[in-house]
């Protein structure tokens, strides 16, 4: 279970902030999105290849600039 203490000197803003923050560095986020529809197996594999091929691409091009 995800949560954060408020401070006393705290308001709720900064707080649920700090929240949304821990939230996003856990990937409790990505992870709920990416689990909210089924995706195909053939799905799956498209889009980790499609992944693949932009890091590798960008690697080659960080590469090429030194």
């Amino acid at each position: 279970m995800t949560g954060v203490r408020v401070r006393d000197d705290e308001s709720f803003e900064k707080a649920l902030r700090r929240f949304n923050k821990f939230c996003e560095k856990s990937g409790i986020l990505s992870d709920f999105k990416k689990h909210q529809h089924f995706e195909k197996p053939s799905e799956v594999r498209k889009r980790k290849l499609a992944a693949a091929k932009r890091k590798t691409r960008r690697q080659r091009m960080i590469d090429e600039q030194y």
